[in-house]
């Protein structure tokens, strides 16, 4: 009985010795570009997506367990995203992932999420078909989710402030070659034909030229009063430095890219006045908002963001990936993508508050009064229009 005794206190006492292991950390995705001329976008989704991710395991992490980031350089290039996706599913075994900068590379690796039942959040990528590639009835669920601005809300709202609201009459497409540019060029002439109106000149450029003097040239002798553009930053800097050297001084209206870093820097005073829709300006426009900015300036002591609209973006896919899991319980795949479909509780963003945002049918977060226009001025991005600047002011976050 003594030796019972004995053996169960020294049992007891090395168990109380042994420290307990922590919990299994819970493993999301996170790729984009963070190296190449797309990466002032995939750097700033992936800053906003680890200042949301330090705050909820500052707070406790998500059903007691920490987050643990797993990031992949995409590079912008879509056999790399194939192999990231792979990896990310096969290997590291990931929840969900969060990513994708560029359309071409979300339309080519989101489809080994999708077969294994894992949800991802689009942040930043817009081509109007992302959430589309998998709907019913060829595919029993879509586990592709978005919280940007899909491409054919921008298409129109860019047609709309060049045609209704600044009244040009002769309009130009630029659009680069990738997917992104192709299939934005599409929704341009999409939204100009419910107008009644064509581009009189559609032209493209591949990603590193650095000469558009022959497509400008041929818009100039079109007769274009403004350039509609579909890129990303560095191609369309190139596009406002060859306008300037031509003496061709016509408005530049684009997608979301405009306010890109990489934009604004290279073009310089040749980027004064573009105009692009956005969803977030870096403008302390509400207490969440001006937490958020001031966190990420100190965190990576930084004034300016690269591309504000990416790092918001992050930060609230962090969010609603989180409210997800703990409304499921779980971290199973289907079990996720029904939480989102279907969340019940508010989630306070920087974009919006978030009601609601997806259901068994609409995987979009972003809808087309949470857009506004952005118009660079002075080397930031600021509001175009004083009303959207009052509106933000008086937002319910």
């Amino acid at each position: 009985m003594k030796r019972l005794v004995v053996s169960t206190i020294i049992l007891a006492a090395l168990a109380a010795a042994t420290p307990t292991r922590a919990a299994d950390p819970v493993k999301i995705g996170l790729s984009g570009p963070f190296t190449g001329g797309s990466s002032s976008m995939g750097v700033s989704m992936r800053d906003g997506v680890k200042l949301a991710v330090d705050e909820v395991n500052r707070a406790g992490g998500v059903l007691g367990r920490p987050i643990a980031l797993i990031e992949r350089d995409d590079q912008a290039q879509n056999e790399v995203g194939v192999q990231i996706a792979q990896e990310l599913v096969n290997k590291e075994k990931v929840v969900a992932t969060l990513g994708f900068i560029n359309t071409g590379v979300a339309l080519s690796a989101q489809r080994f999420y999708e077969d294994a039942e894992i949800p991802v959040i689009n942040n930043v990528a817009t081509g109007s078909a992302i959430t589309k590639q998998f709907l019913p009835p060829d595919y029993d669920n879509n586990y592709i989710f978005r919280t940007s601005a899909n491409d054919t809300i921008q298409a129109s709202m860019i047609v709309d402030e060049a045609i209704d609201h600044r009244h040009f009459q002769k309009v130009a497409i630029m659009a680069d070659s990738t997917n992104y540019g192709q299939l934005g060029r599409q929704d341009l002439e999409a939204a100009l034909a419910r107008k009644g109106m064509k581009p009189v000149a559609i032209e493209k450029f591949n990603i590193k030229d650095v000469d558009m003097t022959a497509q400008l040239l041929r818009a100039q002798q079109a007769g274009a009063d403004a350039i509609l553009t579909y890129g990303i930053g560095p191609e369309l800097a190139q596009i406002a430095n060859g306008m300037s050297k031509l003496g061709y001084k016509v408005p530049l209206v684009g997608s979301w890219t405009l306010s890109m870093s990489s934009f604004i820097d290279n073009a310089g005073p040749n980027g004064e006045g573009a105009r692009m829709p956005e969803t977030f300006i870096q403008e302390p426009t509400t207490p969440k908002r001006k937490a958020f900015i001031e966190a990420y300036q100190k965190a990576y002591a930084i004034d300016r963001m690269p591309s504000p609209v990416s790092a918001a973006q992050g930060y609230d896919s962090v969010l609603l990936l989180v409210a997800a899991i703990k409304q499921a319980g779980s971290t199973d795949g289907k079990k996720i993508r029904e939480a989102l479909e279907s969340l019940k509780d508010p989630v306070d963003g920087v974009i919006t508050t978030y009601h609601t945002p997806f259901s068994a049918t609409n995987h979009e977060a972003i809808t087309p009064e949470l857009v506004v226009f952005g118009e660079v001025r002075g080397g930031r991005v600021g509001f175009a229009y004083e009303q959207d600047r009052k509106a933000a002011e008086t937002a319910s976050n």
